[in-house]
């Protein structure tokens, strides 16, 4: 047996024969109990000083899902990075964009349900529905992994694009899960934001005297959409007019790890974005964008907010955004707005980014 009698684990001498059985059975159960309870597995970071880099299958909520973990002192703060799309993982990408970072903080990605690795390992069905509600409860559950696994009270938790729509969802559900939340490119409200994105998109390529881009947001007309096809035909013109007025990433940026470039890997990623993109907006405009709304989440944190907006970002409008800030109440909040930044990632956002996140990461201290 793994157990030694119950009297020896408390020190106890009696020589009563029935004492001695009561005892006995009184061990056994608690054997018993105690071999049904989950083992709490050992912590990753044993020597704050080392560094750490794993990467595998998590079983998260019925599914392994894939995650990542890296950084060069595992004793830093955890930041968990929730990826945008939907469908479109940064894990091919993280040692190129997030590099630099791995000095200060020990990076956990992941690869959400329908998406990328997550999706290749179980692909979900065509007809498996995509919820808010489910991708925040596998965040919450990569989150209490992350800080089980490597011996963490909390993470710093950042969402971008519609990472920021599922991020600030985990962040108000669970805030004692989180140092603070950073919002970058926060999307509020889905008619808001959809509106803005397309009267300023219109407004900008009829200036600029571009019929063909004019023809096209006239012929889709303004959201609600009800073809799947009109958001992305929009969003094709709008990486175009954002270019104009942006700086560039790098093109370095946008090179695969070699692990994330077989066939398999780009056809994996290819199906879940498909899944994924289409779990977003819906067939008849009722995706999870249609029901995505931040004044009916709330506007009440219990974690310090961060938001950083791209100057340049039509997609996730600044004036948007900055109306749903002015009225959160949070222990402390801050607005940043990146000059010459669009809605993808460029340098000067990434940079600023980096700056918010030393901040809570100190304040946390």
């Amino acid at each position: 047996s793994n157990c030694l009698p119950f009297r020896y684990l408390f020190h106890i001498r009696n020589d009563s024969i029935a004492t001695e059985s009561l005892m006995q059975r009184f061990a056994a159960l608690l054997c018993a109990v105690l071999f049904s309870l989950p083992v709490v597995a050992q912590a990753a970071c044993e020597d704050p000083a080392k560094p750490i880099d794993e990467q595998g299958f998590v079983p998260i909520n019925g599914i392994e899902q894939w995650v990542t973990i890296k950084g060069e002192c595992c004793g830093n703060p955890v930041l968990l990075m929730v990826h945008g799309g939907p469908g479109n993982p940064l894990t091919p990408y993280s040692h190129n964009l997030f590099g630099p970072w791995e000095k200060d903080f020990t990076i956990v990605h992941w690869d959400q349900r329908g998406s990328g690795m997550t999706y290749g390992r179980k692909p979900p069905r065509e007809d498996e529905p995509l919820t808010m509600e489910q991708l925040t409860a596998d965040g919450i559950a990569v989150a209490e992994y992350a800080t089980h696994h490597l011996g963490k009270r909390k993470l710093l938790l950042l969402g971008s694009s519609w990472g920021s729509m599922l991020g600030i969802q985990m962040a108000h559900a669970r805030p004692a899960l989180f140092h603070a939340y950073v919002g970058v490119v926060q999307v509020i409200e889905h008619k808001a934001n959809d509106k803005a994105f397309y009267d300023v998109l219109l407004q900008r390529v009829r200036a600029a005297g571009d019929a063909d881009a004019v023809a096209k947001l006239e012929a889709i007309g303004a959201p609600p959409w009800t073809d799947p096809r009109a958001f992305g035909i929009a969003r094709r013109i709008d990486r175009k007019v954002e270019a104009l007025a942006s700086d560039p990433a790098p093109k370095a940026w946008w090179q695969p790890a070699p692990q994330y470039t077989t066939p398999k890997y780009e056809a994996d990623y290819t199906a879940g974005e498909d899944y994924s993109y289409i779990q977003f907006v819906g067939y008849k405009g009722d995706g999870i964008s249609s029901r995505y709304d931040l004044y009916r989440m709330g506007t009440r944190f219990a974690l310090p907010v961060y938001f950083v907006m791209g100057k340049e970002d039509l997609l996730s409008n600044e004036g948007v955004a900055r109306r749903y800030f002015d009225v959160i109440e949070a222990p402390a909040k801050d607005f940043i707005v990146v000059p010459r930044a669009g809605h993808d990632p460029n340098e000067a956002m990434l940079a600023a980014q980096f700056k918010v996140l030393q901040r809570a990461a100190a304040a946390a201290r």
